[in-house]
């Protein structure tokens, strides 16, 4: 995928795959923010900080994780062919969106494997926000949202695979900074308008809808690789 779509796809991504953050996030959402402080006749816009706090320190460990992720992908394409490994990075990239997509219309659950060994590292990590509870201020809050960004999740999974070919460490960063910005509109509406959006992002036409769009997102990418493949091919054979 060329630059140009690159950060824009990953965005979209995340943004539409807001139907999965409200299944797997809403209860964590709905924990972190009940007790917080509230205005008169304004509730939301005293959450909001935290909720800000919360979301800022989630994408903080996402793009650790993309940048670790994409120098692993640039490191070891410099092992190998460096022409031959994009290649294949990126048509293992297109098939775990396609994965992901089939995942988030509920169509093929398969990715929920992914979530499962991610498990591994979550429960090293998750006692450590427990020392950070309950939150009084928007520091805690942002140690929450660091915790919270290794929570087992195959949407995130899925694009920290697409990081492992994005080109390099700098690369990877950008993409799943990109990637946690989309997912944002709908974790910040999880803290303001929960119980108005659930209902509707949890019908399975939506959910269908986002998993389509994802998929088609694979499918471009996969079919970059066989352009790229035949005017190889072309080239060579002329």
């Amino acid at each position: 995928m060329t630059f140009d779509l690159l950060y824009p796809s990953a965005f979209l991504i995340g943004f539409t795959g807001g139907v999965h953050c409200f299944g797997m996030c809403g209860g964590i959402v709905g924990a972190l923010t009940l007790g917080l402080p509230s205005a008169p006749g304004h509730p939301w816009l005293a959450r909001l900080p935290y909720l800000l706090a919360y979301n800022l320190g989630r994408i903080l460990s996402y793009v650790v994780a993309g940048t670790l992720t994409g120098g692993i992908g640039a490191w070891a394409a410099h092992l190998l062919s460096i022409h031959h490994a994009q290649l294949g990075l990126q048509i293992l990239a297109g098939l775990f969106m396609i994965l992901l997509g089939l995942y988030l219309a509920g169509w093929w659950s398969v990715l929920s494997q992914l979530e499962q060994a991610g498990g591994i590292l979550w429960r090293r990590v998750e006692p450590l926000g427990r020392r950070l509870l309950p939150v009084r201020t928007a520091f805690q809050a942002l140690g929450i949202g660091l915790i919270w960004g290794w929570l087992p999740c195959g949407l995130v999974y899925s694009v920290l695979i697409w990081a492992v070919g994005a080109g390099g460490a700098l690369e990877g960063g950008l993409l799943l900074l990109s990637f946690g910005l989309g997912t944002l509109p709908a974790l910040l509406a999880m803290g303001t308008a929960a119980a108005a959006l659930a209902g509707f992002v949890r019908r399975p036409a939506v959910r269908r809808l986002a998993g389509m769009l994802v998929i088609l997102f694979g499918i471009y990418e996969i079919g970059l690789v066989v352009r790229n493949i035949v005017g190889v091919v072309s080239v060579v054979s002329n």
